[in-house]
């Protein structure tokens, strides 16, 4: 399975001889028993790279993509009104005529609980959308509620992004072959157990992807942001967690979040999983679900099947108790053709429609993107809006809290041109083992006290208008991956962005600033009721960490990133 960012540039190491992407994927498609070379390039070891890129072109081009034909086009339901869901909800839509509710999900597991219970709640139809849907914990989990929701007659729709599904073929086709569930993949992989293949071969069509994230239920309430499918995303004790940001919503916007499912659902680049996955015989199919039963008894499971049955939300929905706020709402989004079109068509991005509907500030900009690569047109417009006197804040991920490096060197040569131009840089930091495990109430908002890495997608604009959904501020989600959010009319909500960085960011994020004499940079650590401490390096790294990060930013690959 691929990073959840970069499908074609992983994490990189100096100790890797091979690119990374052909290291990872060698071990994938070989197996963990076989060597891998962990030295420094040589020419031997390039020579065998090439040897095994020739070897990789070569069996890839004994697959190709089936006729993206048999597809029998569909649509949001219409008819939902009487659904529990539309029972619960309508009286209080028509109480707040052409508003949308919204409610904030910035904690994993009542995120992870919303999900399931929506899942649990729909009577007519679940509509999901996602770039990454793991075969883990939290995966197989909502992979059983799907299919109980189809086991009662609900219609599911399912889209997958193909970058990550290495591996779950079976899953997908289980899900499938059910009459009440039909899964398309976004993009696919002609070679499905060799992908490798497609990325020597038709690199430049799998290298775009599909970011997208929503989950719908009974065309009535929709979850949409940052979160994917996986145990990071919840915090379902693995090594690297997220903080991340979701809304649910209800109201109008929710029919638009289904209309762009449905431009995605019925694109030319989704094809019927049918079309390029091999069924599964009844034993197998059997094997699958027993799996995701399986995982109930697990430790890391029970907790969330406890969240589930503790969260109040759904029933608070539902019984019209939850503390909704009413607002205008705009769902923007990507064409799903742009993953057909050069990148420089940027009629069909989602970008512009972003800097529309957020309106241009006047007094403040608070930017959180956990992948920042802001490049000269960024730097410049960010400088200009700091010459208007316009006050710019950034939170971005520190290098020892990413997940992903590269992205980290094609962020840190703007960092000094950023900070002259009037930026003010923040940098999360990565909590130390110890602090792992907090009490999930401490995890509350964007600065987190848990041992994570940023993830959140969220711009505010004066404090009034705030953006949350998929879109990172770099170059793949400008250009290369289509991407969707939701942008809020919401002083309130803004406002809650805007006091973090306030109040509680300056402590679990360095800030950056240039150095007293201007040649370099310094990172603020502060502690509560502790004296400041400035470094002078990037903190928690060692110098070849930072050597190979200042080696990559260099190289020509930031269209990538």
């Amino acid at each position: 399975m691929l990073a959840e960012r970069r499908p074609a540039i992983l994490a990189v190491r100096p100790e890797v001889g091979f690119p990374p992407f052909v290291n990872q994927q060698l071990r994938r498609e070989l197996g963990a028993g076989h060597a891998i070379i962990r030295t420094m390039p040589t020419l031997s070891s390039w020579l065998r790279y090439t040897i095994a890129m020739l070897l990789v072109a070569l069996v890839s081009g004994c697959a190709s993509l089936p006729e993206n034909a048999g597809r029998e086009p569909s649509t949001a339901l219409g008819d939902t009104d009487a659904t529990r869901l539309g029972r619960s909800v309508s009286p209080r839509a028509k109480a707040n005529p052409g508003l949308s509710g919204i409610y904030p999900l910035p904690n994993a597991r009542d995120a992870f609980a919303a999900r399931v219970l929506l899942a649990r709640t729909a009577e007519r139809s679940l509509d999901l959308q996602y770039y990454v849907w793991h075969d883990d914990t939290t995966g197989r989990l909502l992979f059983s509620e799907v299919w109980q929701a189809a086991e009662r007659g609900v219609r599911v729709r399912m889209l997958l992004d193909d970058a990550n599904t290495k591996g779950m073929d079976p899953a997908i086709a289980t899900l499938d072959a059910h009459p009440n569930i039909e899964v398309r993949l976004f993009n696919p992989f002609a070679n499905r157990g060799f992908r490798l293949g497609d990325f020597a071969a038709d690199f430049a069509r799998v290298n775009r992807r599909m970011h997208n994230k929503s989950f719908t239920a009974d065309n009535q309430v929709a979850v949409v942001g940052g979160r994917n499918v996986g145990d990071e995303y919840y915090g379902a004790g693995t090594d690297v967690g997220f903080v991340d940001l979701d809304v649910m919503v209800v109201g109008p916007v929710v029919r638009d979040v289904s209309r762009e499912f449905d431009l995605y659902w019925n694109s030319e680049p989704a094809f019927a999983a049918a079309r390029v996955v091999a069924p599964v015989s009844q034993g197998d199919a059997g094997a699958v679900r027993d799996g995701w039963e399986a995982v109930r008894s697990q430790p890391d499971a029970q907790r969330y099947v406890d969240a589930v049955r503790e969260t109040p939300l759904v029933r608070q929905l539902l019984e019209g108790g939850l503390d909704i706020e009413w607002t205008t709402a705009t769902v923007i989004h990507d064409d799903p053709m742009k993953v057909r079109h050069p990148p420089e068509e940027s009629d069909t991005h989602l970008l512009p429609h972003l800097e529309r509907a957020m309106g241009r500030p006047a007094r403040e900009l608070d930017l959180v993107s956990p992948y920042f690569v802001p490049g000269t047109d960024g730097v410049e417009g960010l400088t200009t809006l700091g010459a208007r006197g316009v006050r710019v804040r950034v939170l971005t991920n520190s290098l020892a809290g990413t997940d992903v490096g590269i992205v980290h060197a094609g962020y840190s040569k703007y960092r000094q041109p950023l900070l002259a131009g009037g930026t003010r840089l923040y940098e999360l930091k990565a909590q130390p083992e110890g602090r792992r495990g907090v009490q999930e109430k401490e995890r509350r908002g964007l600065a987190s006290s848990s041992a994570t890495g940023l993830h959140a997608k969220t711009f505010v604009v004066d404090r009034r208008r705030i953006f949350v959904g998929s879109f990172n501020l770099d170059p793949r989600s400008n250009r290369l991956n289509t991407e969707m959010g939701v942008v809020i009319d919401s002083p309130k909500l803004a406002s809650l962005l805007a006091e973090e960085f306030d109040r509680r960011i300056p402590f679990y994020a360095y800030e950056v600033r240039l150095a007293p004499d201007g040649n370099g940079l310094e990172w603020i650590d502060r502690q509560s009721g502790r004296q400041e401490t400035i470094l002078t390096t990037e903190p928690n790294s060692d110098i070849w960490h930072r050597g190979w990060i200042q080696f990559m930013s260099v190289l020509p690959i930031e269209w990538l990133l």
